[in-house]
């Protein structure tokens, strides 16, 4: 009987060459899988070129509804962003398709899932760990890490050619500039002519290239757009008053953001295996959401229970990041943070003009601001005696007289 093998399948050149490669080198039954998070025109003609291929049989799963549910809506709520910038958009996708594989390879039969990622990214990690806490048992099959692979391949002309051999259909033209990563969050773009970290993306005259969910803001409308979104327990449930589910409050706000150019980045990061990379990512919806959120956790949530979550942020960031999705550490801070957001419901009005996201207001039942309190004004309440404030003060700096007494004062430069 022959070994079964689960490929993450594309239906691009790469993981074209790969399912011919991988059935021909381990005589095996090769199951193909595509998930559908929002690419779009990508899955067009994906079963026919699979079957074509090669493969036993493939899979084209619509998992958009999982993706923006279990997903999404839970790295939004802890609100977490890598390195200040990323939200994340490619990273929190691969432990949901390699989840699926995992899924499909125990319906099969499979003893084994492969995967295109290279051996210099993230996506391989991202990958193998998820199914290392999934499916331990399973065996990886990482052909650009195989040197058998690497000697038949060294470059594009070799795939092609290899393809015309086998009568593989694929498009064989020019290489692009960079390559690119769709899904519901956001876009990717990264290699290629983005290598040179001078590369200006933002030049207008590249409209024509990373223009794929939003528009430059220079081309945005010249009259701002004021956006409402409710949420209940950290989770956005309307936008402009009409409820929606998390698939369709990712898609309302990527068109809405899209048209005034929000949720752009260009940046250089820090992969987990070491090196730094230059990333460009369109991520409209995302942003969005991502500021509206921590504009109505500004209004009810606990300082200290804050303070203490924004503190988490970074490790949450970086284990999304870095592919820990079902890691127990992952798991128990994301038990924290549901905890955080029970009282997170209300209402944020937000202001989208070129490229800027503002906030224009914000309501909540839960609000624990009391402008009677704030007030510089007198207050009614006689909740705040202005008198406290001198004791609390002068144990604060305490620590700090006693220090400047025993070691002299802080040394201030000059």
């Amino acid at each position: 009987m022959k070994k079964k093998i689960v490929l993450a399948y594309s239906g691009g050149l790469d993981t074209s060459v790969l399912l011919s490669w991988i059935k021909e080198t381990y005589d095996a039954e090769v199951i193909a899988f595509c998930a559908n998070i929002g690419q779009d025109d990508e899955l067009k003609g994906l079963n026919a070129k699979a079957k074509k291929t090669g493969a036993l049989k493939i899979y084209v799963d619509d998992l958009q509804e999982e993706f923006a549910k279990d997903f999404i809506f839970p790295m939004m709520q802890a609100g977490a962003i890598y390195e200040g910038q990323y939200f994340l958009g490619t990273s929190i996708a691969r432990p949901l398709i390699a989840k699926r594989m995992v899924e499909i390879a125990k319906a099969e039969g499979a003893t084994a899932i492969g995967h295109g990622a290279t051996g210099k990214g993230n996506d391989q990690v991202r990958f193998e760990l998820t199914t290392a806490a999934l499916a331990p048992d399973l065996e990886i099959i990482a052909p650009w890490r195989d040197e058998r692979f690497r000697t038949q391949f060294p470059g594009r002309a070799e795939m092609i050619a290899y393809c015309e051999e086998k009568k593989i259909p694929i498009q064989a033209s020019a290489k692009k500039p960079f390559s690119m990563d769709r899904n519901l969050l956001h876009i990717s773009y990264e290699a290629g002519i983005l290598e040179d970290p001078w590369f200006n993306a933002g030049d207008v005259k590249y409209r024509d290239y990373f223009t794929t969910l939003s528009v430059f803001p220079e081309d945005a409308p010249d009259k701002a757009e004021y956006v409402v979104l409710d949420f209940d327990k950290g989770n956005c449930v309307a936008v402009n008053s009409k409820p929606m589910n998390p698939l369709q409050v990712m898609k309302a706000l990527n068109k809405l953001g899209g048209k005034h150019g929000v949720g752009r980045v260009d940046m250089v990061e820090n992969r987990f295996v070491g090196m730094k990379s230059r990333g460009v990512y369109e991520t409209p919806g995302g942003a969005i959401l991502h500021f509206a959120h921590r504009q109505i956790e500004s209004l009810t949530m606990d300082r200290e229970v804050m303070h203490l979550r924004d503190s988490l942020i970074p490790e949450y960031a970086k284990l999304v990041y870095n592919g820990f999705w079902y890691a127990p550490e992952r798991l128990a801070l994301q038990a924290l943070v549901t905890e955080s957001q029970k009282n997170v419901s209300g209402t944020v009005r937000v202001k989208l003009y070129k490229g800027g996201i503002h906030a224009a207001g914000r309501q909540s039942q839960f609000s624990l601001y009391n402008p009677h309190i704030a007030t510089m004004e007198a207050d009614p309440t006689k909740a705040y005696n202005q008198d406290d404030a001198t004791g609390f003060i002068h144990l604060n700096g305490l620590r700090l007289r006693v220090n400047s007494q025993v070691n002299g004062p802080a040394n201030i430069g000059g």
